[in-house]
């Protein structure tokens, strides 16, 4: 009887430097790939839409299990990218093969006032469903909830909702002398978002295309249309070379053609918008002549239903006239914080459950595109590790 456990073994040869990198490598993308679906991706800001809440140059973390995080739909495309290869326009995925899309069980549900980052809908339609940019805005209103802004405030079920902190709003600013650039630093105006205007026919311009009375512009040929807080305003105010200020914001009898649901039956603006009930799942709603303008491109787009037309006012569905529809998901309103400076619900409708992709946290970097790179202000230290709310 031969016992073969008591033979020395043979010492198994010794990875090289190249495969001992090679296998860090492999476990570092395998394990980041898994933390990146499952729990928190990192972003970057890069649109001015949600300041001053967020910044353009802002680095944030964005949680996956918040909301519960989605199974991969298109599962052949390049570790750690989303839609193109990096630094190139070059496709990272292949979609001949499209997954069914679940989502695994999450902390809570998407609530008002959280920020939350999701697939843009509006999106070219060819794109696989989870590899359509990224927006990042704030949820105003939840399935079930019925919206209307009013004179540029959100009401939410008939009740104004609190605005936040560092909502933004557009004004123009008249000033009897040329504003320096550190004018707009000190008051934390964004240079990119002001417009300064040198001719007094085109302020009047503005002026009536707002429904603003001239006032205090008369005689002056210098104003700027800046994007701020209102309690910026407030402070230019007191300053004797800003002899005037107006909000700008849409007339309530104007109609923008390119608001949802880009309609000529409906006359509502980005500052005069709704009522308009947000779909929730399982919510049953009559076709009638006006939900039928405001809900077929929802039943049509995002309800995985084949065939959708409209034909004389009727709803049909696979050629079949349809009086009632029965949501199949639930469905979100989104806004950026930056409110006459972002694309969002009001311009393309409502986000549905299965865009969501997770809720925004903290910020980890904040970087200034305005300083040299070797600046010490190049980096926002005082923005690292702000949570987001």
């Amino acid at each position: 009887m031969k016992f073969d456990f008591f033979k020395k073994k043979e010492p198994k040869g010794k990875k090289s430097a190249l495969q001992e990198w090679w296998d860090a490598i492999v476990f570092a993308v395998v394990a980041a790939t898994l933390i990146r679906w499952i729990f928190m991706e990192a972003f970057t800001i890069p649109t001015p839409s949600m300041e001053k809440s967020l910044l353009v140059g802002d680095y944030l973390f964005v949680s996956k299990i918040s909301y519960g995080s989605r199974t991969p739909k298109t599962p052949l495309q390049v570790p750690l990218t989303h839609g193109k290869i990096w630094l190139t326009e070059l496709p990272s995925y292949l979609d001949w093969i499209q997954l069914p899309q679940y989502r695994l069980p999450g902390i809570s549900d998407v609530e008002r006032n959280d920020v939350v980052v999701f697939n843009y809908p509006a999106d070219d339609p060819d794109l696989p469903l989870d590899l359509k940019t990224h927006y990042i805005k704030r949820c105003v209103a939840i399935g079930g909830d019925t919206l209307q802004v009013y004179d540029t405030q959100v009401y939410v079920n008939g009740e104004a909702m609190e605005n936040p902190i560092d909502m933004e709003l557009s004004y123009l600013i008249g000033s009897r002398e040329p504003l320096p650039d550190r004018f707009f630093q000190q008051y934390d105006i964004s240079l990119g978002e002001v417009h300064p205007y040198h001719d007094s026919r085109m302020i009047d311009r503005i002026l009536s295309q707002n429904s603003i009375p001239l006032g205090d512009f008369e005689g002056l040929d210098l104003a700027y249309i800046i994007q701020t807080r209102p309690e910026t305003i407030k402070k230019l105010q007191t300053l004797n070379f800003i002899p005037a200020i107006a909000l700008l914001k849409s007339p309530e009898d104007y109609s923008e053609r390119d608001i949802f649901p880009k309609s000529d039956y409906i006359d509502w603006n980005k500052d005069f918008f709704g009522p308009l009930i947000i779909p929730a799942k399982g919510m049953t709603i009559q076709m009638d002549s006006m939900n039928i303008i405001k809900y077929t491109s929802t039943i049509r787009d995002y309800e995985d239903n084949v065939d959708v037309t409209v034909e004389d006012f009727k709803l049909l569905i696979d050629g079949q006239e349809v009086s009632e529809y029965t949501f199949k998901q639930n469905y979100y309103f989104m806004m950026g914080d930056n409110r006459h400076n972002s694309l969002d619900s009001r311009f393309w409708g409502f986000v549905p459950e299965n865009h969501v992709v997770g809720k925004a946290l903290f910020i980890w970097l904040s970087v200034d595109s305005e300083q040299s790179a070797f600046s010490f202000r190049k980096i926002r230290w005082s923005r690292l590790f702000n949570l987001i709310d």
